[in-house]
C-alpha cells in the first residue's frame, strides 16, 4: 500500500473514543500533522505511541479534522471501499422499501446516512426519479464523480443534484460551486409519494435535501390521535403532518410557519391530495403566535411542535433548551383537557432524556399533569451507529395533557 499523503499523530490518552469505534477526531486531540496537509485528503491516524488506529478523510483547516472510514490497516480508502459502502447502504434500503422501480406508497427515503453507513460526510436521499446528494466534507470532492456514476449505475436514476451541507460552508470552506459540477439533469422541483400522499419537493432550495424524510413514521404515529380534534401544527413547513392528520379525521387544522414559500406548498398539497378537512395556513413567528393565542384564550385538542434545530453546538445548549421549554410550556397552556401534544427535537446535542426533562419542566410551570404515550426516533433508513450517538438526532414525544 502506498505511503499516506497525511499522517495524524494524536495527543496522549486521546485515542480511547477511536478505539471504541467513534469516527470523528477533532483538532484539539491532534499533537502533530505530517505530509501534504494544505489540502484535504486521506490520512493515517496514529496514537501518541505510534500505533496504527485508522484511515480516513482529513482536513487540517477544520475543527472536525478527521473522519475515519476504516480501522483495518490493510484496507485502503479508494473506489473499492466507497463502492462497497454504497452498495451495503443501498441493500439495506432495498430491504426496507424494495428495489428502485418497484415502489409501493413511498418513493422518497434516505439511501446513505453518513457515519451510520460508513461514509462520514456524505448523505444521499432518493426523491422519486432523482437523487439529492449532500456533501459535508471537503475531502469528498475528488470522489464525487465516482459517487455519482456508481449511484446512477446501481439505482438507474440519472437525475442527481449535489449540494453542500449548511454548516459545511463555514466548517469546511465548501462552496456550492465546488460540488455543483457533478449534478446531472437535476430538476429544481419533483413530485414524490410518501405513505400514499403526493408532495412537490423543492430540491434546489428546500430545507435539508428538500423534505423532512426523517419524520415519515412520526407523521403516521401522530395522526393516530388526530380524529375529531382541532389541531394546531407549529413549524408546519410544507404540510406533511397536516396531510396525515386530515386523512385521519381531524376536525380542523391550523398550520404556522415563517416561510411563505413553504406555506404556499402546504396549501397546494392539501388541495392536491383531495383533503376536505378545513385547513388554514398562517405566516407567523411561532413563539409570538403561541403567546398571542394564550392571551386570546385560544385552545386546541392537539398541538404538534416540530421546530428547526435550536442547538447546533455545545455552546448553544442552555439557550436552546430554554427555547424548547418555552414553546412546550405555551403549548401545554393552549391544550384542552385530554389534549395531545406531539413535540420534537432535531438537535443532535439534545437527547431523548433531555427532551423529556424539558417537557417535565414545562408541565410543572404550566401546572399540568402529563402522560407520555409514545416516544419516537428516527426511521430505519436513518440508522444510528452504536459508537456514534451523535447520529441519533431526532427525538419525539407524544403526550397527553390531563
Amino acid at each position: 500500500m502506498p505511503a499516506p499523503d497525511i499522517i495524524v499523530h494524536l495527543k496522549k490518552d486521546r485515542d480511547r473514543p477511536i478505539r471504541l469505534g467513534h469516527p470523528w477526531i477533532f483538532s484539539g486531540a491532534i499533537a502533530k500533522w505530517e505530509g501534504a496537509m494544505k489540502q484535504p485528503g486521506v490520512a493515517v491516524v496514529l496514537s501518541s505511541e505510534g500505533e496504527w488506529l485508522g484511515r480516513g478523510f482529513a482536513n487540517a483547516q477544520s475543527n472536525l479534522a478527521v473522519r475515519l472510514l476504516t480501522r483495518r490497516e490493510s484496507e485502503a480508502v479508494d473506489e473499492e471501499l466507497i463502492a462497497d459502502r454504497l452498495d451495503a447502504a443501498l441493500a439495506l434500503r432495498e430491504q426496507l422499501f424494495g428495489p428502485v422501480g418497484l415502489d409501493g406508497d413511498t418513493n422518497a427515503y434516505r439511501l446513505v446516512f453518513s457515519e451510520a453507513d460508513g461514509l462520514s460526510g456524505l448523505i444521499v436521499d432518493r426523491y422519486a426519479n432523482a437523487l439529492a446528494v449532500r456533501v459535508g466534507a471537503a475531502a469528498w470532492l475528488p470522489w464525487l464523480r465516482f459517487v455519482r456514476e456508481h449511484l446512477a449505475a446501481r439505482t438507474g436514476l440519472r437525475q442527481i443534484l449535489f449540494r453542500v451541507e449548511a454548516d459545511a460552508h463555514e466548517r469546511e470552506g465548501l462552496s456550492e460551486e465546488a460540488v455543483s459540477d457533478e449534478s446531472r439533469n437535476a430538476p429544481e422541483t419533483i413530485s414524490i409519494c410518501e405513505s400514499g400522499f403526493v408532495y412537490d419537493v423543492d430540491l434546489a432550495g428546500g430545507q435539508k435535501t428538500g423534505f423532512y424524510l426523517d419524520q415519515r413514521e412520526a407523521r403516521r404515529r401522530v395522526a393516530a390521535y388526530a380524529a375529531g380534534r382541532d389541531v394546531l401544527s407549529a413549524y408546519c413547513y410544507s404540510g406533511a403532518f397536516e396531510m396525515h392528520a386530515a386523512a385521519a379525521g381531524a376536525r380542523a387544522i391550523l398550520g404556522l410557519d415563517s416561510s411563505e414559500p413553504a406555506l404556499v406548498r402546504a396549501r397546494a398539497h392539501h388541495a392536491r391530495n383531495g383533503l376536505t378537512v378545513p385547513v388554514e395556513y398562517r405566516n407567523a413567528d411561532v413563539p409570538v403566535a403561541l403567546r398571542r393565542f394564550r392571551d386570546e384564550r385560544r385552545s386546541f385538542d392537539m398541538i404538534i411542535l416540530d421546530p428547526p434545530r435550536f442547538v447546533s453546538n455545545a455552546g448553544q445548549r442552555e439557550k436552546g433548551l430554554r427555547a424548547y421549554k418555552d414553546i412546550n410550556l405555551l403549548a401545554l397552556k393552549l391544550l384542552r383537557p385530554d389534549g395531545i401534544l406531539a413535540t420534537f427535537s432535531c438537535s443532535g446535542w439534545v437527547g431523548m432524556d433531555e427532551l423529556r426533562t424539558t417537557l417535565s419542566w414545562a408541565a410543572t410551570d404550566a401546572s399540568r399533569d402529563v402522560q407520555i404515550l409514545e416516544t419516537i426516533g428516527q426511521p430505519p433508513d436513518h440508522p444510528v451507529l452504536l459508537a456514534f450517538p451523535e447520529g441519533a438526532y431526532l427525538h419525539g414525544i407524544i403526550a397527553r395533557a390531563l
